[in-house]
């Protein structure tokens, strides 16, 4: 039998380690080193950087920060009048932090596109989130206020969707630019549709990134000067992707063939639209004016309000316009039902002649056209203008 002594300390010794065991066991496991923070990124002027920068007596400030430039310059839309189109250029100053700048102006009220050319390079401005998509390029917008009929104003506004659509008719996913008034998302109403076309150099983006159509549109209704509506804003071009092969997209009517078997269609069974000629417009600049003709002379019982701005139909002989749509050039019944026939085209625009010629041959048809020749050229400055006066004259 083991003595009593010797149990003891096995005792003692056993115990001890029990208790070392259920210490061990409360204390929190041993963890990790943190891991030392990435080194940081070195600050530079670009970080707080503020382009364009519009200052109260409407001069504009544009910064760019390009320390290893040897020259820079903006390039912008501005004109002193509406008489002048041809973009402006100005050298910008290199800083000592490297940030180049240049103030210009004051400049009259306005949305105007532009770009910075480094070393020969044409670029966005990258401090400014708000650009402008053209055909094959982006270019930075910036807005002068004074335009009230333009600029944003604390009155509902609408909301602009950009949509994609299956065009079969031309096998492809399509994008498209949708205005809503306000209250459209809130409600169950229908609403009569604008269709408003772009010019050659641009996309479906540009009646809201340059044109400001939203805001127009928002604008007016507010003021109780048009109805509440929809306007669907397509991408006008085709397979052409520069400026230079667009005639040829033109020509074989693609976009007209999208237009009418798909477009449309997409809008009357995805929006609350009100169907009928008289709850439908169409109207488009430039390109889109051209654009516009064809589709309302060869559809003249859809549209009871078609609008044409800065163009008419250009590289057309009056023979040829006569034989492609003999048969609505002199439908007397679809012209009773036409109620707006609307050209603008500023005076010292270069297709002037073609919009008079046009003009004359649809009046030697009977139809009721109005003409208004205003101050200016082919610029955004009158187009915003023509939406203006067009719109309230919709579905009155």
């Amino acid at each position: 039998m083991p003595s009593s002594k010797r149990i003891v300390p096995i005792l003692a010794l056993s115990f001890a380690i029990l208790v070392g065991s259920f210490s061990l066991a409360q204390q929190p496991p041993k963890q990790a080193a943190p891991t030392p923070p990435p080194p940081s990124r070195p600050q530079t002027p670009n970080d707080t950087l503020v382009s364009p920068e519009v200052l109260s007596d409407k001069q504009v400030t544009f910064r760019l920060y390009a320390p290893d430039a040897k020259t820079v310059t903006v390039k912008g839309e501005w004109f002193n009048s509406p008489e002048e189109e041809k973009k402006i250029e100005h050298d910008l100053q290199a800083g000592p932090d490297g940030v180049w700048s240049v103030t210009i102006g004051p400049l009259m009220p306005g949305t105007f596109r532009y770009h910075f050319v480094v070393d020969g390079v044409q670029v966005a401005d990258p401090r400014n989130p708000l650009a402008s998509q053209e055909l094959n390029y982006v270019e930075t917008v910036v807005s002068i206020p004074g335009l009230n009929y333009q600029d944003v104003q604390d009155v509902p506004h609408g909301a602009v969707a950009s949509v994609w659509y299956p065009s079969k008719s031309l096998g492809i996913v399509r994008r498209m630019h949708i205005y809503t008034p306000p209250g459209y998302e809130t409600g169950k109403g229908k609403y009569p549709v604008f269709y408003l076309l772009h010019g050659a150099g641009g996309s479906d983006d540009d009646w809201t990134s340059e044109g400001r159509a939203n805001f127009i549109l928002d604008n007016l209704i507010a003021a109780g000067q048009a109805k509440p509506m929809i306007v669907v804003m397509p991408a006008g071009h085709t397979p052409a992707k520069s400026h230079d092969d667009f005639m040829a997209a033109l020509k074989n009517g693609e976009f007209e063939k999208d237009f009418v078997q798909d477009i449309v269609p997409y809008v009357e069974s995805h929006y609350r639209v009100r169907s009928g000629r008289n709850n439908t417009a169409i109207a488009g600049l430039s390109m889109g004016g051209f654009q516009t003709l064809n589709i309302s002379m060869a559809h003249l019982d859809k549209f009871a309000y078609i609008g044409v701005f800065s163009s008419g139909w250009f590289r057309e002989t009056p023979e040829s316009i006569e034989s492609k749509f003999g048969a609505g050039l002199d439908d007397a019944n679809a012209k009773k039902g036409l109620r707006v026939f609307w050209f603008a085209t500023g005076k010292d625009d270069s297709l002037i002649p073609i919009t008079r010629s046009t003009v004359d041959l649809l009046k030697k048809h009977g139809f009721n056209v109005e003409l208004q020749e205003s101050p200016g050229m082919h610029t955004w400055i009158n187009w915003r203008d023509y939406l203006h006066q067009f719109a309230p004259r919709l579905f009155q």
